[in-house]
């Protein structure tokens, strides 16, 4: 009997400060543990798509390179996170896949055959997929950070569902540095909280609609405390791409505590 075709995976994560999950930092090993289960719950995939929070271009950009360098786009770590090594070989093929389905949706996407790859990627892959095998893509956010774009842009990608992928939106559920930094107290705790309890259920709720569950995407600023959890919003935008290729409540929900604040992953 022929094995049945393998289809792809769909997963948010919340991929920690920097280098410091690689660099054995105790405040991150809830999240790397939580990382270590996922090529556990999944396929091995035949390459990877990376939707990640460093990197914003005008209009959606894929990148092409065979042979990616790697971005050490942090500063003030240790010498050794400047050595990190992720050798995995990029996908023009996929690429070009990728850009012929944004394109036929309209999207001004380009390709770039120069950039390398970022912490957003070799941090959370390293961890996951630590012999580097898998060809890897990285997709950018557009800068307009428009949420409703970005789901467009999961709903033009979706065809490749169908193939054995993993798209990963790199991110985080929680990405207020001045707060990270400050001290944590019950009412910082609390207002984490109530925006990540919001975001639980409006990723994984079966009672919600699709046209409810899109809108509170989109809507996303509305949720309680959301402006204190993402002053900014580029690390949470990688989730409305994943949603939108789905267009489904997650299938499972990954809680865990990350440099003191509550975080989630989502898996579909």
């Amino acid at each position: 009997m022929m094995n049945e075709k393998k289809r792809g995976s769909v997963l948010y994560i919340s991929h920690g400060g920097g280098p410091l999950p690689l660099l054995g930092d105790a405040s991150h090993e809830e999240m790397v543990d939580t990382l270590k289960k996922m090529p556990v719950l999944i396929a091995k995939p035949s390459a990877i798509i990376v939707i990640s929070a460093h990197w914003e271009e005008n209009q959606p950009t894929v990148t092409q390179a065979k042979n990616p360098h790697l971005l050490y786009d942090y500063y003030g770590f240790p010498e050794e996170s400047y050595q990190i090594q992720y050798p995995a070989t990029g996908d023009p093929l996929l690429a070009g896949k990728i850009l012929k389905l944004l394109k036929n949706d309209e999207f001004p996407a380009v390709s770039d055959n120069r950039r390398g790859f970022d912490h957003g990627l070799f941090v959370p892959l390293k961890i996951m997929y630590p012999a580097a095998d898998i060809p890897c893509v990285q997709l950018s956010l557009i800068n307009s950070l428009n949420p409703l774009e970005h789901i467009k842009i999961g709903k033009a990608l979706a065809p490749l569902i169908e193939e054995n992928i993993l798209v990963l939106g790199s991110g985080f559920s929680f990405h207020n540095l001045q707060a990270f930094f400050s001290p944590s107290t019950i009412e910082s705790r609390n207002r984490n909280w109530r925006f990540e309890e919001s975001l639980r259920a409006t990723c994984t709720s079966h009672e919600l609609s699709e046209e409810e569950r899109e809108r509170r995407l989109v809507e996303w600023e509305t949720a309680p405390e959301a402006r204190y959890c993402h002053p900014r919003e580029e690390h949470l935008l990688p989730l409305h791409v994943c949603y939108g290729m789905m267009g489904s409540p997650a299938k499972q929900m990954f809680p865990f505590e990350v440099m003191g604040k509550m975080a989630s992953a989502y898996l579909w």
